[in-house]
């Protein structure tokens, strides 16, 4: 999470949509940057604004805007999935290793997942009050040059991404009766990334 006292502006760290790069390039510009522990780096919406928004809004006068970026959800959990690849997590119950993509995502759809495909929800992460999307400024992980524009305009800087904790590369497809079975189960990840900008 990065504060940006001046701007009024906070900017929400969704796992797995590059915010960690956007750390990187904008770390010594903001006022404050929440790195650890990982809860609090990634606090959702409700959790900002139950906790930390008050804090900054005694402190400052005036409610800080929201910017959150959401990833379309097969991209996002084919990034978890490669995420979990990685040689450091064999044998570790978060491991994808020997796991097809497709038993991923089904097993991510049920009420309760396996450890391996237990990975949150940016619905969940966006939501607050019954449904109400918690961040005013909303981008698709796929418009990167709105995002871009925003932040340059708004901060009064130019932005030099570099891509950090990658995840590694591999071609990823699900099955067409995987995908359906996504859409149905868990339909809200794509409304949510639907209501971002593009």
């Amino acid at each position: 999470m990065l504060v940006f006292w001046k701007e009024n502006l906070v900017l929400l760290a969704v796992p797995k949509t590059g915010s960690t790069a956007l750390e990187g390039a904008l770390a010594p510009r903001a006022s404050m940057v929440l790195r650890d522990p990982p809860h609090l780096k990634h606090a959702p919406c409700y959790r900002y604004k139950r906790f930390l928004r008050p804090f900054f809004v005694q402190a400052g006068g005036q409610t800080p805007e929201l910017m959150a970026i959401v990833r379309h959800p097969v991209d996002w959990l084919g990034s978890w999935y490669r995420y979990r690849t990685r040689d450091d997590l064999i044998g570790h119950e978060n491991s994808t290793r020997g796991i097809s993509f497709d038993d991923f995502v089904l097993e991510y759809c049920k009420g309760e997942p396996a450890p391996f495909a237990s990975v949150g929800s940016q619905d969940k992460f966006l939501r607050i009050n019954g449904g109400v999307i918690g961040a005013e400024h909303l981008f698709r992980y796929e418009a990167w040059d709105k995002i871009t524009a925003f932040l340059e305009a708004k901060l009064n800087v130019t932005l030099a991404l570099k891509q950090q904790n990658v995840s590694p590369a591999m071609q990823l497809t699900l099955s067409p009766d995987v995908l359906a079975h996504l859409h149905q189960k868990r339909s809200a990840e794509f409304g949510i990334w639907e209501a971002g900008q593009s």
